[in-house]
């Protein structure tokens, strides 16, 4: 069985002699001794661990030219021939197209036409190519929070069930959260938030002297979870209240107020409307700055229970306007802060008592005395101090 085998490798050797003779390679002992036709080689070590075989083009042996292997031009290889169809080079289904150009002609012809007919900008329709405005939605987002205001308004008289505590020490708690809320650096609407839910709370509940702190700190934890990306933990609030209550007593107060208020957190927040009049007034920083401070002069005071969220921010932004001697209460501001003049005056009125007083929420004063805030609460002293009190 041997002798068959030997003899056709001697063949192969003769062979690959006399191919090397005709290429003129003259070492032929470098010439691998293996299947004519077969070159090994090894593969990358992280690729693969085995050797792979490149079958060498086919040897014309008459004209020693490497063969080229030829490709008809009418092979698929599974691409459609452009050339043949010239016509569909970029084919697209135009209707989709015509689709989008037709209502966006209707759009800016409605558009057009609405703004011959009224005295106000449509500033929403400013965003309508921008998917992350929404402004498709935005009057029918800011209509549900003016009909949800009354839903989430506290008792404005509740403090005359509660026999162990008055509006002065109501007064205190929520300057008192105005400094832990700062401390923390959490988001305007929070603090909004945890004094509706502490207010609605004591509307329905008598709260002891000795448990009233508590209820405050609660009431910021609560909101603190629905409003922020990342919540204080509860230690930290316990640490603010000076280690004065335990873990187990907050979270057994945070069921409690949770189940007394029906779990209702969707409160309209002043910075919503603030935001919303801001459109309509360039997105002034300083009137806007000065209108925040003018918010949260209604959280420490509690003549503004009565006064809903938005008729609160419209006040701000128009008392802060006048302060910086900006233009009139026009037509865009009218619109969007749903508000004229004439229904600003009530509210502006308890802003201007509560500023033309003396100082007694030092923290929230405090807050907005910071560069952070542009000094808006000194600037606003020293606005009354030279217009109003100069005028009485």
């Amino acid at each position: 069985m041997r002798a068959p085998m030997a003899a056709h490798r001697d063949e192969n050797v003769v062979a690959t002699k006399q191919l090397a003779i005709r290429e003129g390679v003259n070492n032929v002992t470098a010439i691998p001794q293996k299947k004519l036709g077969v070159v090994t080689r090894k593969r990358a070590v992280l690729m693969d661990r085995t050797n792979v075989s490149l079958k060498q083009n086919s040897v014309n042996e008459q004209t020693h030219d490497i063969t080229k292997p030829i490709i008809k031009e009418n092979v698929n290889l599974g691409f459609q021939d452009i050339r043949s169809k010239e016509k569909h080079e970029l084919s697209f289904d135009t209707t989709l197209a015509t689709t989008a150009e037709s209502e966006i002609y209707e759009f800016d012809r409605k558009r057009s036409k609405k703004q011959k007919t009224q005295d106000w900008e449509d500033l929403d329709a400013d965003d309508f190519y921008d998917p992350m405005m929404i402004s498709e939605y935005a009057v029918d987002i800011f209509k549900y929070l003016k009909d949800l205001e009354s839903e989430i308004m506290p008792k404005p008289d509740y403090m005359s069930s509660q026999s162990e505590l008055s509006w002065r020490m109501r007064g205190i708690l929520v300057d008192w959260l105005i400094e832990v809320h700062h401390k923390f650096r959490l988001l305007p609407e929070t603090l909004f938030l945890a004094v509706n839910i502490i207010d609605r709370f004591l509307s329905v509940r008598v709260v002891s002297l000795v448990k009233l702190q508590l209820v405050g700190i609660t009431g910021l934890f609560i909101a603190a979870k629905y409003e922020e990306l990342l919540a204080p933990s509860i230690k930290n609030f316990i640490y603010m209240a000076d280690n004065g209550y335990t873990e187990e007593e907050i979270l057994k107060a945070e069921r409690y107020v949770l189940t007394t208020i029906d779990f209702k957190l969707c409160y309209p927040n002043p910075m919503n409307f603030l935001r919303r009049s801001s459109k309509a007034d360039h997105f002034d920083i300083q009137a806007r700055t000065v209108a925040k401070y003018l918010m949260e002069i209604s959280l420490v005071d509690y003549k503004f229970l009565p006064l809903p969220p938005s008729m609160i921010a419209a006040a701000a932004l128009y008392l802060s306007r006048k302060m910086l001697n900006r233009s009139e209460w026009h037509a865009n501001l009218i619109h969007y802060s749903q508000y004229t003049e004439e229904e600003l005056q009530q509210c502006e009125q308890l802003m201007l008592q509560y500023l033309m007083k003396p100082t007694k929420h030092e923290q929230l004063y405090k807050k907005y005395a910071a560069k952070r805030f542009m000094k808006a609460s000194i600037f606003v002293k020293d606005w009354i101090s030279k217009n109003v009190e100069r005028q009485q």
